[in-house]
């Protein structure tokens, strides 16, 4: 099943971008590039300027070196597309929402995380952020999205036996290669859908990996770089680790150099590690507090490795890593929808879970992504094991109980939806939606 080329596909963000519109002066979209963000900000826009158009540059470059507040007439919300690269605009935004003391003044898209020096004022209260993603599977089609996280989270009693999905084995791995990009939506044939992740490890290792921040940097250091991650995908390598693996290939590279380039793919959204959720249920040197490695979308790292989907057709135990990496994509993208973040679990006993859900009211999930299979039961039991020691230390804990997991979710790359025995939810990804 592949996705239908729209004029504009709906997203998830839509919403987000809405309400933030009617309660804030401002508003920045960041993310990674090419994952919608000025499409997306061009639907709820009323005049737009695109500092990267060739005809017009120069002409804002130089209004906006004398007085850059004549670039914000238009009307409102006024979009300012890659603002970062006049960053005097924040300022003058940041100085007009406090004159015009109104809402959904304007919208800043930016695919760079700005340099908080380069500023004179953070914009809190002002300025607004909204995060933006590669598609999940719901946003491009691929997800029927037949199970509602949300509704999971209200009513996790809720049946869900028999739900299936419409996403095969093959077609899940070739959306992984693929990758969350709008452009596939246009794209008549396999090969050019799979040629736009080339594309944009190219441009990230050649030209943006040295723009970012005005440091050049060596194109083929940051590949080697970024071919170590996609080989670390959805593990706790530390940094160490993935130096001495580009040292294999290279003749030396410093630590210091490493953070720079790290650092650097980290300021471009393509880079986007899971922090580690630390509860007081283990001692805390039982709890692993290293970051989880993950790509911004899966396709980075089939680009980076040269991996096409035929790859994996005998090798699933090692797209079950990329897998993962896209299910985190889709939970951050529906745990954005939910005011919710996403972060991860594990402990040097070896229970885990792939990834902890946290709402903002306080409910969580634990999720284990397991491709198929007898994995499918190996998470479920980290889940149910996982609750039991909260349920354990809170036998002991009186005063500040910690609050049980709401959901018990094992996403898989399988065709049908259940509720076990012990309460865990067993759902196909080809099913979930925010």
């Amino acid at each position: 099943m592949k996705p239908k080329a729209l004029d504009y596909r709906p997203r998830l963000a839509d919403a987000q971008l809405s309400f933030k519109l009617q309660t804030f002066g401002a508003t920045v979209i960041v993310g990674p590039k090419w994952c919608g963000k000025s499409t997306t900000a061009k639907q709820q826009a009323a005049s737009v300027m695109l500092l990267q158009d060739p005809d017009l540059r120069e002409s804002y470059l130089e209004t906006a070196s004398v007085k850059p507040s004549l670039l914000l007439k238009g009307d409102r919300p006024r979009l300012l597309d890659e603002w970062q690269d006049v960053p005097s605009l924040w300022d003058a935004v940041r100085t007009a929402v406090d004159a015009e003391r109104g809402q959904g003044l304007f919208i800043l898209t930016g695919s760079v995380s700005f340099d908080p020096k380069a500023v004179r004022h953070s914009g809190t209260g002002r300025i607004s952020r909204l995060r933006m993603h590669p598609m999940s599977l719901f946003e491009s089609g691929e997800s029927n999205g037949a199970i509602s996280l949300r509704a999971l989270f209200d009513n996790p009693l809720a049946d869900i036996d028999g739900i299936r999905a419409s996403l095969s084995l093959d077609e899940l791995v070739f959306a992984a290669c693929r990758g969350g990009w709008p452009a596939v939506l246009d794209l008549k044939t396999d090969a050019s859908r799979l040629a736009i992740a080339k594309d944009y490890v190219a441009n990230v290792c050649e030209t943006d990996i040295s723009t970012v921040d005005g440091v050049q940097r060596n194109p083929a250091l940051a590949r080697t770089i970024l071919r170590s991650y996609a080989r670390n995908l959805s593990t706790l390598a530390d940094a160490t680790s993935i130096r001495k693996d580009v040292i294999a290939t290279m003749e030396s590279l410093s630590p210091t150099t490493l953070d720079s380039y790290l650092n650097a793919l980290r300021r471009l959204f393509v880079v986007e590690d899971a922090d580690a959720w630390s509860p007081a249920i283990r001692s805390a040197t039982a709890v692993r507090a290293g970051k989880k490695r993950e790509l911004a979308d899966p396709s980075i790292a089939a680009a980076a490795l040269g991996l096409s989907p035929a790859a994996f057709a005998t090798d699933l135990k090692t797209f079950g890593f990329f897998f993962e990496n896209l299910a985190i994509r889709d939970l951050r993208v529906y745990s954005s929808a939910l005011d919710g973040t996403v972060s991860h679990y594990r402990d040097r006993y070896g229970l885990e879970a792939d990834a902890v859900l946290h709402l903002e009211d306080g409910r969580y999930a634990l999720v284990e992504v397991k491709l198929g299979g007898r994995k499918i039961e190996e998470g479920a039991a980290h889940l149910v094991e996982l609750r039991n020691l909260v349920r354990k230390y809170n036998e002991n804990e009186r005063q500040v109980p910690l609050r049980e997991p709401d959901l018990l979710l094992v996403l898989t790359g399988t065709d049908m939806a259940y509720t076990r025995p012990d309460g865990v939810k067993v759902v196909p990804i080809g099913c979930l939606r925010d």
